[in-house]
């Protein structure tokens, strides 16, 4: 497999605090890889760095062979790096179909193929095609996550980035949620870097995983063998964080 995204040596920071500390991270063309690591590792501002927020200080990023270091965000995301944050983060007065078709903006493909794309998305995520004419803010918190995620998707990336998709939500919906994650890996090839504290749910998702712990990666290999590790399980796994 070719590398997609390649990150080495990225450090920044927030003022004087250095949230990134020469991270390397490397996602590969179809694949599933997975950042674990507590409240406050630089997860979030890792996978926000590669759209320039915050700028790095030192290293690279390199999507499909460019480096996007320094490119501004919107020429990123037109390279179809697409995101699904922390918080969902939808447009709540917004109904269901205006952000799907938000997403759908950022691709600027045309009717045929968002038409197509909307398909897609609804077929994941039936409830949203119930939902389709009320307002993101009516919906509840594991709608809202699905909403942010086939939002991402409307814009038909080559790499979609999910920040905590299952923060706050009911284990049935983070089964789902999931599930659909793995369908779209398995059936369309999509290539996914995806943030997660639920360490349990994320490393037998993915086909490899690293670990962060205060902005430096401390761990990596694949799912299967970050879950045996005696020092991941202690850390993410015992005493009820499933």
């Amino acid at each position: 497999m070719s590398t997609l995204l390649q990150i080495s040596g990225l450090r920044a920071a927030y003022g004087k605090i250095v949230a990134l500390k020469g991270v390397d991270l490397e996602v590969k063309s179809g694949e599933i890889v997975a950042l674990i690591g507590s409240n406050g590792a630089g997860k979030s501002t890792l996978m926000m760095s590669v759209f320039g927020r915050p700028r790095a200080q030192a290293g690279h990023i390199v999507f499909d062979g460019q480096d996007i270091t320094h490119v501004p965000t919107h020429e990123v995301a037109r390279l179809r790096i697409s995101q699904s944050p922390e918080g969902r983060r939808i447009f709540p007065r917004m109904s269901v179909m205006e952000n799907l078709q938000m997403g759908a903006d950022a691709a600027g493909d045309d009717g045929a193929t968002r038409e197509s794309d909307l398909n897609r998305v609804l077929s994941l995520f039936p409830i949203l095609q119930e939902r389709l004419t009320q307002r993101g803010g009516t919906l509840s918190g594991g709608e809202q996550q699905m909403l942010a995620i086939a939002r991402a998707l409307m814009s038909r990336p080559r790499l979609l980035m999910l920040d905590e998709p299952s923060l706050g939500l009911a284990p049935l919906i983070t089964r789902q949620i999931f599930d659909a994650i793995r369908q779209l890996n398995r059936n369309d090839g999509l290539t996914v870097l995806i943030v997660e504290q639920n360490a349990n749910h994320a490393l037998r998702l993915a086909h490899r995983g690293y670990v962060m712990v205060n902005g430096s990666i401390t761990l990596s290999g694949s799912g299967a063998e970050l879950l045996q590790r005696p020092e991941i399980r202690a850390a993410y796994l015992e005493g009820g964080r499933h």
